[in-house]
C-alpha cells in the first residue's frame, strides 16, 4: 500500500507537530481522552478519535488501515495502556511497517553531568522513568514477536510555540534557577517531528536520542530569551532555597549530557541545533505563542 496512514496514540504537542509537518505523504489519526480536543486535533490535520485505555470498533477498524503507528502514552503501573488495550489487533494489522514509541532521556538517570549516548545504562531514578524503560523493553519485545521495526525516541526537554521561555517572560513566571554545574537537554518539537518523519520514511528502528546538540544550564536559556526580548532578565535565585514541586526538585536531581549521534547517523538533520538557534527563529517569525506570527511584545526590540 503506497498510502501512509499514520495512527497516533496520544496526539499531544509534539503530535500535533508531526501532524502540521505532514506535506500530504499520509493520512493522520490521533487519539485523545476528551472530546474537546478534538477541534485542536483538527487543526493539526488529524483525524481526531476517544482512547481512554480500552479498545472500541472505531480504533480497530482504524489500526487495519494503520501503516505507522506512534505511541506517545505515558506507562502506568499495569504495563503500557496501548499495548495492554491493542496488542492482539496489532498483531492483526495486515499493513503495519513500523512503530515508534515516544520516551525520555530521563530513562538514563543521573549520570553527574557526563555524556551518554544510547549505549549508556539505565539508571532511572524517578518512578515514571521506571516504567518507561519498563514500556521501551516491553514494545522491542514485541516488535521482535510480530518482526516489525520498534523505534525508541527518547526525547529531551521539550519546546516550541506556547511553550517557551519567551512565553514564561511575557506571562511572569519565568525564573533562573541556578545550580552549580547543572544543565539539561533539550529539543524543539519540529525536530522532534522531523526525526518521527525520517525515522518512518525508512522503517528505521533502534534507539535514538531526540536532543539537540548543546546540553546548557536553565538560566542561561532565561537570559537569551530575555535579550531577545530586549528585557532585563529575572535575578538569579540560588537552587537551594527555591520553592520547588517535588517534580520539579527531581528533574534537578538528574545531571547529564545526551548526545545524539545515533540519530545523525541515521541521516536525520537538526533544524535548530541548539537554543539559540531555535529562539531567534520564533523571535524573528513572531511563532512563539501559539504558531500564529504576531507582533513583537510592546516594548521590546523586535
Amino acid at each position: 500500500m503506497s498510502q501512509k496512514q499514520v495512527f497516533i496514540f496520544g496526539a499531544g504537542y509534539s503530535g500535533k507537530a508531526f501532524a502540521r509537518a505532514n506535506r500530504g505523504a499520509a493520512t493522520i489519526v490521533g487519539t485523545t481522552r476528551s472530546e474537546g480536543k478534538f477541534e485542536a486535533l483538527r487543526q493539526a490535520g488529524i483525524v481526531p478519535l476517544l482512547f481512554d485505555g480500552k479498545l472500541t470498533n472505531e480504533i480497530g477498524e482504524t489500526l487495519e488501515k494503520t501503516t505507522h503507528l506512534v505511541i506517545s502514552v505515558a506507562p502506568e503501573d499495569p504495563g503500557d495502556p496501548v499495548l495492554n488495550a491493542t496488542r492482539e489487533a496489532i498483531v492483526g494489522m495486515p499493513d503495519l511497517q513500523w512503530i515508534g514509541y515516544l520516551s525520555t532521556v530521563g530513562v538514563y538517570g543521573d549520570h553527574g553531568g557526563a555524556w551518554v549516548d544510547e549505549t549508556a545504562a539505565c539508571r532511572p531514578v524517578s518512578k515514571r522513568s521506571v516504567m518507561r524503560v519498563e514500556a521501551e523493553q516491553a514494545w522491542q519485545k514485541f516488535g521482535r514477536e510480530i518482526d516489525r521495526p520498534v523505534a525508541i525516541l527518547r526525547l529531551s526537554g521539550i519546546y516550541g510555540p506556547g511553550r517557551n521561555a519567551l512565553v514564561n517572560l511575557e506571562n511572569g513566571t519565568a525564573r533562573r534557577l541556578v545550580k552549580p554545574d547543572q544543565v539539561f537537554n533539550r529539543i524543539h518539537c519540529d525536530d522532534i517531528a522531523g526525526a518521527l518523519w525520517h525515522l518512518i520514511g525508512g522503517n528505521t528502528g533502534g534507539i535514538f536520542n531526540v536532543t539537540d546538540d548543546e546540553p546548557a544550564p536553565p538560566q542561561d536559556v532565561v537570559a537569551y530569551a530575555a535579550s531577545l526580548m530586549g528585557i532585563e532578565a529575572p535575578p538569579e535565585i540560588p537552587f537551594e532555597g527555591a520553592q520547588l514541586s517535588p517534580m520539579a526538585r527531581s528533574f534537578y536531581g538528574e545531571n547529564k549530557r545526551v548526545a545524539n549521534a545515533a540519530i545523525k547517523a541515521a541521516g536525520y538533520r537538526f533544524r535548530f541545533p541548539d537554543y539559540r538557534a531555535a529562539f531567534d527563529h520564533m523571535w524573528a517569525s513572531g511563532d512563539w505563542r501559539d504558531g500564529a506570527p504576531r507582533s513583537p511584545m510592546k516594548g521590546a526590540k523586535a
